[in-house]
């Protein structure tokens, strides 16, 4: 389906995505579905959402710039690994496509459980001693893992970030939260490149979803910034509750 229409759908989609993947990291539920209805093959409407969402993500994360004050160590640390697992993630999706289906919803139901009980487990964390600035091997696989899965699809990689991050990481939530945004801007970054180079995109949906996303993205930091860290946590929760029932139904 093409058309003014089928374009203002696509607009539509791609800025709330923007927000909320600047909020919670489950846009791609929005746009992926979206697309598919219009009639793009599953295998070209992810690559689209990709590379379409990429200036999202980087517009979140200049809107949470204060929040990135003094954590360009847990960003360089932990961004070579979520660029090498985007890049792991993009080359499985074109070889081998829909090989995580099965197992997404219950990473998302994990993730969500991790966000939930991270005020708990990090008082019990803190009890044993500080922990490294960039955090130890198990976060850095774990981001390496889910940026695998993010170069594959991506859909709520912001959730299972935010909870590797917060069980990990010594900080406030909206502080991880701004750092997830850099890393998902990573992985979804070098994804995009791989698919340029190498798949098929639909070009005008997605510079349609670039344009939608980057405005959304603003939207999203605006709001997000504003809200306390117990109910950002709650609609993270809620949120990624939502997209794993999605996924199993």
């Amino acid at each position: 389906m093409t058309g003014p229409w089928a374009d203002a759908a696509v607009f539509g989609a791609g800025l709330l995505a923007g927000a909320i993947n600047t909020v919670v990291g489950s846009g791609s539920l929005v746009t992926f579905p979206t697309l598919v209805a219009l009639g793009y093959p599953p295998l070209v409407a992810n690559v689209t959402n990709t590379i379409g969402l990429v200036p999202g993500s980087l517009s979140g994360a200049f809107g949470y710039r204060q929040e990135l004050g003094g954590q360009r160590e847990r960003i360089v640390s932990l961004g070579l690994w979520a660029v090498v697992g985007g890049l792991g993630g993009a080359a499985a999706l074109l070889a081998a496509p829909g090989s995580f289906q099965t197992v997404v919803p219950w990473l998302v139901l994990v993730a969500v459980a991790m966000v939930v009980a991270q005020p708990r487990l990090a008082r019990r964390l803190a009890a044993r001693g500080p922990r490294p600035v960039a955090g130890g091997t198990l976060l850095r696989l774990g981001v390496l893992a889910t940026a695998v899965y993010g170069g594959y699809f991506g859909a709520a990689q912001g959730v299972l970030l935010i909870g590797l991050l917060g069980l990990s990481l010594e900080d406030r939530l909206q502080r991880l939260n701004a750092l997830k945004n850099v890393l998902v801007g990573l992985v979804n970054g070098v994804a995009a490149v791989y698919f340029i180079a190498r798949g098929r995109p639909a070009w005008t949906a997605a510079v349609i979803l670039a344009v939608a996303s980057t405005a959304g993205g603003q939207l999203g930091a605006r709001l997000g910034r504003r809200l306390p860290d117990t109910v950002l946590r709650a609609v993270i929760a809620v949120a990624g509750v939502a997209v794993a029932i999605k996924l199993l139904v």
